[in-house]
């Protein structure tokens, strides 16, 4: 298993410290999709005991990043690309909202913040990098509206999807379009022009999504 081993045993939140390593190892791919998460193993790798490995493992189970399977227990979970539209249909209902609620709110340090972020993921030639600038640039413009409930759920529905887009932006010209796409919605939230931004948002996540039902279904 490619995961980073740390000595935990005498730190008090273990249990999230196995969780946000695996967390990240998953969302980038480094532990495979059906690749088995073996307790006794984690445990080594992190010092620690199999109480906290058991929370955090349950804890990737609630976000659908982790199943338990018979026989073999806790396993990383796939994504069908039915399971993928229903989270492409819900974030392009609930984020076209959120940056038109967040458009009157941005400061200029946040249109700044958001504008760096744009600007390293079109320069960046580091295919591990693309995903979270993508994700950073969103983030920004989203954070402003204060809508904190909405932003956790965006988060947890971009962790499930993560590693498919991050694979779709490398085999396909998805990078190119992503980042025409994100300079349109960064001009519209400078201009303080909340519904272009939101309308904005709903196509890039439309289109987002048919790139990367294909890009699933190719991997089948």
């Amino acid at each position: 298993m490619k995961l980073n081993s740390v000595d935990i045993s005498k730190t008090a939140s273990a249990s999230s410290i196995v969780f946000e390593a695996l967390r990240k190892a998953i969302i980038e791919g480094d532990v495979k999709e059906g690749e088995p998460l073996r307790q006794d193993e984690i445990a080594r790798l992190f010092n620690t005991s199999r109480i906290p490995v058991r929370e955090a493992i349950s804890r990737l189970e609630e976000q659908g990043l982790v199943k338990t399977q018979r026989y073999k227990g806790a396993v990383v979970s796939g994504l069908s690309a039915t399971e993928a539209e229903e989270i492409f249909d819900f974030r392009a209902l609930i984020e076209p909202e959120v940056i038109r609620r967040a458009v009157p709110l941005m400061s200029a340090e946040t249109l700044e913040t958001a504008r760096a972020s744009w600007a390293a993921f079109s320069a960046s030639a580091d295919p591990m990098s693309w995903g979270d600038l993508n994700r950073d640039f969103h983030s920004t413009l989203y954070r402003a509206s204060g809508l904190q409930y909405h932003l956790d759920v965006i988060d947890n529905a971009m962790d499930r999807i993560d590693r498919y887009l991050r694979a779709q932006l490398v085999m396909s010209n998805g990078m190119e379009r992503a980042n025409q796409e994100h300079i349109a919605i960064w001009e519209a939230c400078l201009t303080g022009n909340a519904s272009q931004a939101a309308e904005l948002t709903r196509l890039h996540i439309s289109g987002a999504r048919e790139s990367l039902i294909q890009n699933i279904n190719s991997l089948r």
